[in-house]
């Protein structure tokens, strides 16, 4: 059954949800870095090694990469109807990310000019989980926004079973704009794309999820590449005030926990009697799902239901978790809107479900979890730019301010930096 907390029990809440992250990985990463380590030194040979031990596939420079005819194999193998839902919801999705582009901007005063590039990185490395389970919309999730940034490399990676990869996910990438596909998982996978080996280009950026040896890599080689985020498990908060339908949150709660067992499913409402109604609600309908092992261990572990005395305490209790989701069924949701400051991705009024988001409405899946949302944001055309400023100074202008460029250096007691601005005005 799903305790019923009061909002000042908050803190207790999340420091368990924090402890989701607590688990002890010490053989899991002695193997990741094993792995990280051979690819960096022995490229190819270590790279198509482990791709036949972990894949059963035996890779090698001709192979590696999805072919012009296995592209049109797949899109020929997929149903139509499902190829225009992917292709509708890519639209979405590059119609949204194209509103985050950025406009390179310059000051121009006497002489002198100031300004800001907005540059995308040459390589972006997808990765895209594999095996018998498709993950399209992820794969949309991640392309789409390098697309709209402007990267000229795509690339993807998959594990391919055999040699083969899922049509669903080989159509996916290429709706999405994706350059190559490679047929290649796991930590090595994450190392070529770190490292680059004979037949893989080193990328500037590596996205994607994976199990938790794709994402202890990414971790590792973060520095000398740039990540996404390491991302925990799912977790939804949902608001809700009398107004609310039990039957429809309580299917919210359940397409989280169907996840996976870590999963965190949270209701904070104003209501004691609607409190009662969405858990009864849930129970019912935990009865009914195919997974529902993994569903009731997740409720067990991480279910929980919150009564708070006004809205606006409801609302301060979502802020202090930062949920990835966070769903507002209120009277009136637009009213919330303006006092959340921290959430993943927000969700107004009872037909806004979180499903849309992960699907099909545009915005990005790929969120922060854990408490992260506090200081990150959901992926986006920014995580595939860089920035460069750019100064001039007419011979003019520069006269004007040497000096003081000097004795700044000089404080710091960095002799050649001064030299540097006064040698240009020497006789």
């Amino acid at each position: 059954m799903l305790p019923i907390l009061s909002a000042k029990e908050t803190d207790l809440l999340k420091r368990r949800l924090l402890e989701r992250a607590n688990t002890d990985y010490t053989e899991q990463e002695m193997v990741v870095n094993s792995v990280l380590r051979d690819v960096r030194e022995t490229g190819d040979s270590a790279l198509f090694s482990y791709i036949e031990r972990f894949d059963g596939f035996k890779a090698n420079k001709d192979n590696l990469v999805v072919t012009e005819e296995e592209v049109e194999q797949a899109f020929k193998i997929i149903d139509p109807s499902l190829l225009e839902v992917m292709e509708e919801s890519a639209a979405n999705i590059e119609e949204f990310h194209n509103h985050q582009r950025r406009e390179n901007w310059f000051i121009e005063k006497n002489g002198k000019y100031l300004g800001q590039l907005y540059l995308p990185v040459e390589y972006a490395g997808v990765y895209v989980p594999g095996g018998k389970a498709a993950y399209p919309s992820s794969v949309l999730m991640n392309i789409i926004p390098a697309k709209c940034a402007g990267v000229p490399n795509i690339f993807v990676a998959t594990p391919a079973l055999g040699g083969n990869i899922n049509p669903v996910t080989i159509a996916a990438a290429k709706i999405a704009g994706a350059h190559k596909i490679y047929k290649m998982g796991g930590a090595q996978a994450i190392a070529a794309f770190a490292y680059g080996t004979e037949s893989v280009p080193r990328m500037d950026k590596i996205t994607g999820p994976g199990n938790i040896y794709v994402a202890l890599a990414k971790k590792s080689v973060y520095g000398q590449v740039g990540i996404d985020m390491i991302a925990g498990p799912s977790e939804v908060l949902v608001i809700a005030d009398d107004s609310a339908n039990e039957r429809f949150i309580a299917a919210d709660f359940l397409s989280q926990a169907e996840h996976d067992e870590l999963a965190a499913c949270m209701l904070v409402t104003v209501s004691r009697s609607k409190a009662d109604a969405v858990r009864t609600e849930i129970m019912r309908q935990a009865e009914l799902l195919p997974k529902k092992d993994i569903v009731l261990k997740s409720l067990e572990k991480y279910g929980t239901i919150i009564v708070a005395e006004t809205l606006d305490e409801a609302v301060e209790t979502a802020n202090r978790i930062a949920p990835e989701h966070l769903e507002i069924c209120t009277e009136d949701p637009q009213a919330l809107l303006s006092k959340i400051r921290n959430a993943g991705s927000i969700f107004l009024g009872e037909y806004s479900p979180e499903p849309l988001g992960d699907y099909f409405a545009g915005t990005n899946h790929v969120l922060p979890t854990n408490g992260t949302a506090r200081f990150s944001s959901p992926l986006n055309v920014d995580d595939f730019q860089k920035k460069s400023s750019v100064i001039y100074y007419s011979r003019e202008e520069f006269e004007k301010v040497y000096r003081k460029v000097e004795a700044f250096a000089q404080a710091e007691g960095l002799d050649a930096h001064a030299r540097s601005a006064a040698i240009r005005f020497e006789d």
